[in-house]
């Protein structure tokens, strides 16, 4: 899982953040956000990319963790 601080960062350095994650291939990424935008816009890019988002309020800074979703069967058969 990656992890990415972004405490401090204004929108839209939160989201670019994920999305530069998401893009390198990570399947879960745990983001610490204190902006107030980060919620909408995190949750943006995580549907963008196919993933979910959950948001973690019981920490000092909200933690959101965006996971992938599990890609669906790409393999058709042929009925006779």
């Amino acid at each position: 899982m990656m992890h990415i601080d972004a405490r401090g960062l204004r929108c839209p350095w939160p989201a670019v953040r994920l999305a530069k994650a998401l893009r390198q291939g990570a399947d879960a990424v745990t983001i610490l956000a204190d902006d107030p935008q980060a919620p909408a816009e995190l949750k943006l890019v995580a549907a963008a990319a196919g993933a979910d988002m959950s948001i973690n309020t019981d920490a000092v800074a909200p933690t959101f963790v965006v996971t992938r979703r599990p890609v669906g069967n790409t393999v058709f058969t042929q009925s006779p």
